[in-house]
């Protein structure tokens, strides 16, 4: 039985599969410091079924020693968002990126590290060109730069896996709704209108779960995939953002929405992504943007207030 250690195991994907792995036998424990004063992991804290630790990502001592104790390390623990980032870039560059350092720097040339990042470090795509691995990385935000930058540094290390994922969609035990398909679908569920600006930007997405699966699939043949960067999305969600609305439309049928001129996005994202390095090796993510939007608005419909993350009030 592997012993794998999670950092950020209470967030929004890191909840998720907190509870797949345990539910797969594995011996986990979970770094996280509930800056969001969330109990997504709470049953699983108090039925001791993993061992949780609420310390910084950035002790060295703690974290050292938790390292010493684990054959597979996952980093999720990040300021995860380009509105974050930029109200505490300090935060955001010790927590995305000087940590990844140091636990580079703790692991063993034995241990394994399976690290997600972003596909956001691609900035401003060009007109008719799909991204793969090799193209350049321009990020726009402090957000995508320190995960391009950590990404980096894990790949300066053997026995190391990098996902770059696409928008992560579906419902979590730690739930957000700032993403781009769990928020169009807050807002067209609860509001009935949308003012959409920036129609054509491009994006690729993915569901929660197939990234979970992926990273299942990552610890099952690490063998084959190691020491590469790959791209994870949904092939077959490569959409503008009016392409997305007009999605949430076939659901939500009373949904309206509206093109705006009077300003502009200030995400300026805008690229399509190829994810055929990893589907050649054997994994293809499954789950529909369809699927998804009926599961966000079944749970929006059980969960009359679902809130933002004020990220004002949190405590770093």
């Amino acid at each position: 039985m592997k012993n794998i250690l999670i950092t950020g195991g209470a967030g929004y994907i890191g909840s998720v599969l907190t509870n797949f792995l345990v539910n797969k036998n594995y011996n986990i424990t979970v770094v996280d410091k509930l800056i969001y004063k969330q109990k997504s992991i709470e049953d699983l804290i108090i039925k001791k079924r993993i061992k949780f630790n609420n310390i910084d990502v950035r002790n060295k001592l703690e974290i050292k020693k938790l390292i010493s104790k684990n054959d597979i390390i996952i980093p999720l623990a990040a300021l995860v968002g380009a509105p974050i980032c930029k109200r505490y870039p300090k935060d955001a560059n010790s927590i995305n990126k000087e940590s990844i350092k140091l636990l580079i720097n703790c692991c063993s040339k034995e241990q394994k590290i399976i690290f997600p990042v972003t596909n956001s470090g691609y900035g401003i795509g060009k007109k008719n060109y799909v991204c793969n691995e090799k193209s350049p990385l321009k990020p726009i935000s402090l957000y995508g730069k320190t995960k391009v930058e950590a990404e980096k540094i894990v790949l300066s290390k053997d026995n190391t896996i990098c996902f770059r994922l696409a928008t992560v969609f579906g419902v979590s035990q730690r739930m957000r709704v700032d993403l781009l398909v769990n928020n169009f679908t807050y807002v067209a569920f609860t509001k009935k209108y949308l003012k959409l600006y920036e129609p054509h930007f491009r994006r690729n997405y993915i569901h929660i779960e197939d990234v979970v699966n992926a990273i299942f699939f990552a610890i099952k043949n690490f063998e084959k995939l190691k020491n590469e960067t790959y791209n994870l999305g949904l092939s077959e969600a490569n959409l503008t953002k009016e392409d997305l609305c007009k999605e949430i439309q076939k659901i939500i049928k009373n949904f309206i929405y509206e093109i705006g001129y009077d300003k502009e996005d200030p995400d300026k994202r805008d690229y399509f992504v190829s994810n055929n390095k990893i589907e050649r090796k054997g994994f293809k993510a499954l789950r529909t943007l369809s699927e998804g939007i009926k599961e966000l608005v079944d749970f929006y419909n059980q969960n009359d207030s679902v809130l933002e993350d004020n990220i004002s009030k949190i405590k770093l």
